[in-house]
């Protein structure tokens, strides 16, 4: 990507749980308009712009529903990053089942996730959320539509004074006994 900053497009309502420490994970395979058609986690710091496309109450646990909103915006709140130090790469259906009390999407949809295009594992990337002291706003324009992951967006270069400024979802010790988890309920299967 050229001078701008990047940006992970996910659906907004899983950014909205990922700012609230209702989860602190995504769950990746790629875009259908990916140059290479699978997802590789290029960047360890980025913007999370929200999308609406695709997200649908009936994917989501029924107690995370109402943060589904369909209808796109002409204007887009960028008011967080992401920090993704590590990915785990699931290819089995009981591995993404021990998972299930970790995010907010219904069995059916991750289970249907794992199965889209089978030769490629799923991509699990455990995040630490920052809230930005400011909220940026966006037009939502053209080049920003598409399956595509990633994107850029006019907003500044994340850098360790933006990381500074920003209040960290949650606590290096949650974020830590996350990461504990994780490779437990991955390593036993």
């Amino acid at each position: 990507m050229g001078s701008q900053a990047v940006a992970l497009k996910e659906w907004a309502s899983v950014i909205q749980a990922l700012k609230e420490g209702r989860q602190a994970l995504i769950m990746r395979k790629g875009g259908i308009a990916e140059e290479t058609r699978q997802f590789e986690l290029a960047y360890p710091r980025f913007y999370l712009f929200p999308t609406y496309e695709h997200q649908k109450k009936h994917l989501m646990k029924e107690a995370y529903q109402h943060l589904v909103e369909t209808s796109t915006p002409s204007s887009l709140t960028i008011d967080c990053v992401a920090v993704a130090e590590q990915e785990f790469l699931i290819d089995e259906e009981d591995k993404l089942e021990a998972l299930m009390d970790l995010h907010i999407w219904t069995e059916a949809f991750a289970a249907e996730r794992l199965r889209w295009k089978k030769k490629q594992p799923l991509h699990l990337i455990p995040l630490r959320i920052y809230r930005l002291p400011e909220a940026h706003s966006l037009s939502m324009e053209p080049e920003y539509e598409g399956c595509k992951s990633w994107i850029e967006v006019p907003l500044p270069a994340l850098s360790d004074d933006i990381l500074e400024q920003s209040s960290p979802v949650l606590n290096e010790t949650a974020y830590e006994d996350l990461l504990g988890t994780l490779r437990e309920r991955l390593s036993d299967r």
